[in-house]
């Protein structure tokens, strides 16, 4: 069967189309925090919604890169990642209710009449405490789920249901008001960030440059594993783990590093994108966010890294026009997407720029 002529010219052109759509991108992703700091009248100003808009998008891209490490090479479809990415967000904004209370309790806790904070709370008024919790909670959590899953072999669809009956668990956790973490409203009112307005052009600047920093970073941490030897280990885990235990390899050890890797990346995402929006709540652990983070590196193409960002940046742009412009069909909008990349896309739209190979 023929390709269409369009197709088959970006196939060829691939390579250097995709060096070239991606210094392109950089360098647009550089320039914004810049237009954002000048006066709001200047033309080429850059608003506080369109950088917090894609400044989210990046913090959303970093997931969907975690994700496809796990699932693309590892062969682990997580269905709880909002989870881990949730994780982080709270951390950080323990550190900003702290911040945003004083000498005081949180709002929250004043109006529960709360008279001290939990002792999950004490040390949180630092933020280097607090950069440890955005590691350690996911990190920890993610170690010990894997543990016992991967000792007991635990794959395929009924890994998935138990990484979403987690995630699932967990949001009706921290729904309820007496476990400390502000109930059904969450963490929101977060005024500084060390000591800097968190609303000032500056810190929406270094926020988002560091949210741009943190995918860069995760991107060539995720190209130099899958192009090492662990990563033709993992992809020779998920293509046929039998035969890699037949030639002497243990892959528990493979997949727990891995996946403790993945969800740090999303604690990490989190920490960042809350204080750009400005509000964390239990509805980023619902199992609907992680399955839209699957949707995102199903249709950017599993296993290429690149893919799943290009994915999330899709969705989550399609996402922003379709909720203001036509709110009632997003969710049939995103249905067909799915079902579209899995009939027509195997490879992913970045398969169409002939990097659709899986590494």
């Amino acid at each position: 069967m023929t390709r269409p002529i369009s197709i088959t010219l970006l196939a060829k052109a691939g390579p250097h189309l995709g060096r070239g759509l991606g210094a392109l991108a950089l360098a647009v992703l550089l320039a914004l925090p810049l237009l954002h700091l000048l006066p709001a009248e200047h033309a080429l100003h850059v608003s506080a919604y369109t950088l917090t808009l894609v400044g989210k998008i990046l913090c959303y891209a970093v997931v969907a890169l975690a994700l496809d490490l796990v699932w693309g090479y590892a062969g682990l479809l997580s269905l709880g990642h909002g989870l881990f990415f949730a994780l982080g967000g709270y951390a950080m904004g323990m550190y900003l209710m702290r911040q945003a209370a004083g000498d005081g309790l949180p709002a929250f806790m004043s109006f529960l009449a709360w008279s001290e904070l939990p002792w999950y709370w004490y040390g949180t008024s630092s933020f280097l405490w607090c950069l440890a919790l955005v590691v350690l909670a996911p990190g920890l959590l993610a170690l010990a789920f894997g543990f016992f899953a991967f000792r007991s072999r635990i794959k395929g669809v009924y890994f998935s249901i138990m990484t979403q009956a987690l995630t699932f668990a967990a949001m009706l956790l921290f729904f309820r008001n007496e476990t400390g973490f502000g109930g059904n409203n969450g963490f929101t009112d977060f005024r500084t960030l060390l000591g800097f307005e968190i609303t000032a052009p500056g810190t929406r600047a270094a926020l988002f440059l560091c949210s741009l920093a943190l995918l860069v970073g995760s991107l060539l941490l995720g190209w130099r594993l899958a192009h090492s030897k662990f990563g033709r280990v993992l992809t020779a885990l998920r293509d046929a783990e039998n035969r890699l235990m037949f030639c002497g390899y243990d892959p528990r050890g493979y997949k727990l590093f891995v996946w403790v890797l993945s969800a740090v990346l999303c604690g990490l995402a989190g920490a960042l994108y809350v204080p750009q929006v400005g509000i964390i709540n239990p509805s980023e652990m619902a199992p609907t966010q992680s399955i839209e983070a699957a949707i995102w590196v199903a249709l950017g193409g599993r296993g290429t890294l690149l893919g799943a960002l290009l994915g999330a940046g899709l969705v989550n742009g399609a996402k922003s026009w379709f909720t203001v412009a036509f709110p009632e069909y997003w969710l049939f909008f995103l249905g067909a997407l799915f079902i579209v990349a899995t009939l027509f896309l195997p490879k992913g739209v970045i398969g169409l720029l002939g990097k659709g190979d899986k590494s």
